[in-house]
C-alpha cells in the first residue's frame, strides 16, 4: 500500500472512554493514515470529544450525523465521504477495543492479493477472548449458517474488521444496501463476492470490550438471519431462473 492514501473508519455511539484509545492506536499503527470518526449524535458527548481530537490531529477527521441509524447507515455516509475524498482504500474498525489496531498493517499488507481483506475470528490462527459460551456458539452458528445459505467461501463474514479497496465500494450501489444492523457486514461481503471480487481472511484476535455498553441485541440477530434467508431463496431463484433459460435458448 506504499504510496496509496488510506483511511481508517471507526464508528461510534456513546464511545466516550474508548474513542480516544482507538484513535491513538489507529494512529500509531499506521502513522500515514487518516482516520475518519462517524459519530451518530452521541448523548455521552463523543461527538464534541471527536472534534477535541480532530482540533489537535489534522489527520483525524469528523463526521456528524444527526441519530442513530444503524451500523450500516452511518458506514454508508462514511464511504462515500471517503471515495470523494479520494482514498485507495477504507478500513473498517470499531471503537470499543475488540479490534486491536496493531493488525492494521497485516489485513493493509493482504490487499496486494484481494480486494476485500476479512479480519476474521474463525478461520485458523484467529480467536475470540473473553466471550461467553452462548456468544461463540450465536457468533459460529450464524456465520455457519450463512455461509451455507449464501454460498459465500468465508468462516467470518459478520466480523468489522476488514479493508476495502476504494474500487470495490465504486463498483457496489451503496444505495440499494438497505440493511441497517449487524447484518450490513454480511450484505457487504455477499455483494463484494457476487460482483467478482476477491475476499480473503485473516486470522485475528477478538476481544471483548471492557469499557461501556455492547451494541449487540436481539433484533440485531433476528434482522441478520431472516436478510440472510430471504438473499439466499433470492439468490437461487435468480440461479433457477437463469438455468431454465439457457435451456431454452438451447
Amino acid at each position: 500500500m506504499t504510496g496509496e492514501r488510506v483511511v481508517v473508519i471507526i464508528p461510534t455511539y456513546n464511545e466516550l472512554e474508548n474513542l480516544p484509545i482507538a484513535v491513538a492506536g489507529a494512529r500509531a499503527a499506521l502513522p500515514d493514515a487518516d482516520v475518519l470518526v462517524v459519530d451518530d449524535n452521541s448523548p455521552d458527548g463523543t461527538g464534541s470529544l471527536a472534534d477535541r481530537i480532530a482540533a489537535a490531529d489534522p489527520q483525524v477527521h469528523v463526521l456528524h450525523r444527526a441519530a442513530k441509524e444503524g451500523l450500516g447507515a452511518a458506514y454508508k455516509e462514511a464511504f462515500r465521504w471517503a471515495l470523494s475524498g479520494g482514498y485507495d482504500a477504507v478500513v473498517e474498525m470499531d471503537a470499543d477495543g475488540s479490534h486491536d489496531p496493531a493488525d492494521l498493517p497485516r489485513l493493509l499488507g493482504q490487499l496486494s492479493e484481494a480486494d476485500l481483506v476479512l479480519g476474521s475470528r474463525w478461520v485458523d490462527g484467529g480467536a475470540v477472548v473473553q466471550w461467553p459460551p452462548w456468544r461463540r456458539v450465536l457468533s459460529r452458528g450464524g456465520n455457519l449458517y450463512t455461509r451455507l445459505a449464501l454460498r459465500l467461501p468465508v468462516r467470518d463474514a459478520t466480523g468489522g474488521f476488514r479493508v476495502f479497496r476504494a474500487d470495490v465500494l465504486r463498483g457496489i450501489p451503496l444505495e440499494d444496501v438497505s440493511s441497517a444492523g449487524y447484518c450490513f457486514q454480511v450484505d457487504m461481503v455477499f455483494r463484494t463476492a457476487s460482483a467478482g471480487f476477491r475476499v480473503l481472511e485473516v486470522p485475528i484476535t477478538f476481544r471483548e470490550r471492557t469499557r461501556g455498553d455492547s451494541k449487540m441485541s436481539g433484533s440485531t440477530v433476528v434482522e441478520a438471519l431472516a436478510k440472510v434467508t430471504l438473499w439466499a431463496v433470492t439468490n437461487r431463484g435468480a440461479r433457477l431462473r437463469q438455468r431454465v433459460g439457457s435451456r431454452g435458448a438451447s
